[in-house]
């Protein structure tokens, strides 16, 4: 069931899932509207998609960030709406931490900034719309850039990285957390099964999306695997690229620092 992945940014302008759409502009509308749907369930897509695993990879990514514990680090955490990720840079960090949580779909960004008011981080994030290929935020600004789950979505990736490159300051480290391409034999059978079967079925009896979860599964089987997308962080100027897989290569965080 897997489907050719894109070997670079090129090829994921036009691509929603397995479809060819006109452009970049209707790639963008259209998964807009994915997640104007799925904002409200965005934890549970996730637990559907990964059996749960989800957490635990958003735990190993922050473990790796390993924020400093001291006053004035800053970060931004692009195409991050729901705050999840940012949440856990600001436990980490000993509540120390100020970040900027950007998301281009406003459904997810309202979603963020309620649960963070709910649990008090509201003091330590500030939640803005902006879109990953032109960020309005000025040069050198962050210590660290992380992006999970997001950036297959962008209509263009290479946009989006000499972006986070741009925002770093001299010295900073750039992290994506991503689904990417299975290394283990037999459990990309089984993953076929679960991704195309599966979670489209309960997406469908769960949320009501059946469309949205198939568009979900098909956008992670076209995205660069782990070599051509580190390849492409290197391109948009990075040094240190490398990147370790989580549970056999299901997803996978990427790391890379600007000097």
């Amino acid at each position: 069931m897997s489907r050719t992945r894109e070997t670079g940014a090129e090829g994921m302008e036009t691509s929603y899932g397995f479809a060819k759409v006109a452009g970049r502009e209707e790639k963008q509308a259209r998964v807009n509207d994915v997640f104007h749907k799925v904002a409200r369930r965005y934890d549970l897509m996730n637990d559907l998609m990964s059996g749960g695993l989800h957490r635990l990879w958003k735990d190993a990514m922050v473990s790796w960030l390993s924020p400093p514990r001291r006053p004035g680090w800053r970060f931004v955490d692009v195409a991050g709406g729901t705050g999840d990720i940012a949440q856990r840079i600001v436990r980490a960090s000993g509540d120390n931490a100020e970040g900027t949580v950007l998301d281009i779909n406003a459904s997810m960004l309202e979603v963020g900034a309620e649960r963070a008011k709910k649990r008090g981080f509201d003091k330590n994030l500030t939640f803005i719309e902006g879109n990953a290929e032109a960020l309005d935020l000025p040069d050198e600004t962050f210590d660290a850039y992380t992006i999970a789950f997001g950036i297959r979505n962008v209509p263009r990736i290479d946009k989006a990285l000499a972006e986070a490159h741009r925002v770093l300051k001299p010295g900073g480290r750039f992290l994506c957390l991503e689904f990417s391409e299975v290394d283990v034999p037999g459990l990309d059978r089984l993953y076929d099964v679960w991704s195309f079967k599966a979670i489209p079925a309960i997406g469908e009896r769960v949320a009501g999306d059946r469309d949205s979860y198939e568009y979900l599964v098909e956008s992670i089987r076209r995205f660069p695997n782990q070599a051509n997308f580190a390849s492409m962080i290197g391109v948009a100027g990075f040094e240190r690229v490398t990147h370790r897989n989580l549970s056999g290569g299901i997803a996978a965080i990427h790391s890379a620092w600007k000097f």
